[in-house]
């Protein structure tokens, strides 16, 4: 029931579809509001629950820590030898988890939303959701294994694992799913840059300016730089210029009476890149640098790198473009 342990919820084609990054609410069972306070330090690393103290002991807590629920009723011989084996690994893991037991006899509801049908059944809660579990009783060895992979996905890979999915997403033509999973990312971390440049750039690929930079607007100031925030602004940047220099087929129209206009390349090359065309944008900035390096102080090797800076340095047409470059520069 793992789903690789991804807080997202199911996939399809591939990539996260349902997004429930961080804390949001968990999809079952469905727990009472509490009062939003954390369980204090005294709280035990392993202790029974009933069903009233379910969201508090489960739900609520895993917001803190991981949370594992260990369903089991004093009629099943196997319980009795997994249990301890549990405990054994909990008190082992020195408070990066936490173990509650529930007898299914005593508090069977839980386990009816759950859709557990045998027991021992192992659940981990983590932000408030199930996210992975096994059944049966399982050597000591998996255990501690089962309780490593838990613990290590931490906030910092949770994070990774939806920018990932969003890009994912993206790269599949699910600009709506991505857009999901960006938002939900800043409503848990609203100061990831990353998430912040991913949903402007989308807003700005739909036509929607204002709002991409309203979210580029809301990030942290010193993390305005970063290489994703960077990157684009410098497309919105690169989008005006060419807005303002208008129809590309003037300046087609002057090339084809004097190749030498580098004014007219130049500008064409902004258009161009403007347009989607990046190789052939960047083939006549590559044009001017190599008739001219010293043009207007080197402008089309400067504009050349700003479009590198917009397209990202793992782009296929930054790679193809930068090898280019060299072999104009060094041969």
């Amino acid at each position: 029931m793992s789903n690789d342990s991804n807080p997202y919820g199911g996939t399809s084609g591939g990539y996260a579809t349902t997004v429930q990054y961080g804390s949001q609410p968990a999809a079952a069972p469905q727990a009472p509001a509490t009062n939003g306070l954390s369980a204090g330090p005294g709280t035990e690393i392993i202790k029974d629950t009933t069903t009233a103290g379910f969201p508090t002991d489960v739900i609520r807590e895993s917001r803190q820590q991981p949370v594992l629920v260990d369903f089991w009723a004093p009629w099943c011989g196997p319980c009795k030898q997994l249990t301890p084996a549990l405990e054994k690994a909990v008190r082992a893991a020195g408070g990066k988890i936490k173990l509650v037991k529930m007898n299914i006899d005593d508090h069977p509801s839980i386990a009816g939303q759950l859709g557990i049908q045998s027991i021992p059944a192992v659940i981990a809660f983590k932000n408030g959701q199930p996210v992975d579990g096994f059944m049966g009783a399982i050597p000591e060895s998996q255990i501690r294994e089962f309780l490593e992979k838990v613990i290590g996905k931490g906030a910092g890979a949770e994070l990774a694992d939806a920018l990932a999915a969003a890009t994912e997403a993206r790269a599949a033509g699910d600009t709506q799913t991505a857009a999901d999973i960006y938002s939900a990312v800043l409503e848990q971390t609203p100061d990831s840059a990353e998430a912040a440049a991913g949903l402007a750039d989308l807003l700005f690929e739909s036509g929607d300016a204002e709002t991409a930079r309203a979210v580029l607007g809301r990030v942290p100031a010193d993390k305005q730089d970063s290489p994703a925030v960077a990157a684009v602004r410098a497309k919105m940047k690169l989008a005006d210029d060419a807005a303002a220099l208008g129809n590309p087929a003037e300046f087609e129209a002057r090339l084809a009476k004097d190749p030498k206009d580098h004014e007219a390349r130049f500008d064409l090359a902004v258009i161009q890149n403007a347009q989607g065309k990046r190789g052939e944008a960047a083939d006549n900035l590559l044009a001017i640098v190599k008739a001219d390096r010293t043009w207007r102080d080197d402008a089309a090797r400067q504009q050349l790198l700003q479009f590198f800076d917009a397209w990202g340095p793992t782009d296929e047409a930054t790679l193809a473009s930068r090898r280019k470059l060299s072999s104009v520069l060094f041969s």
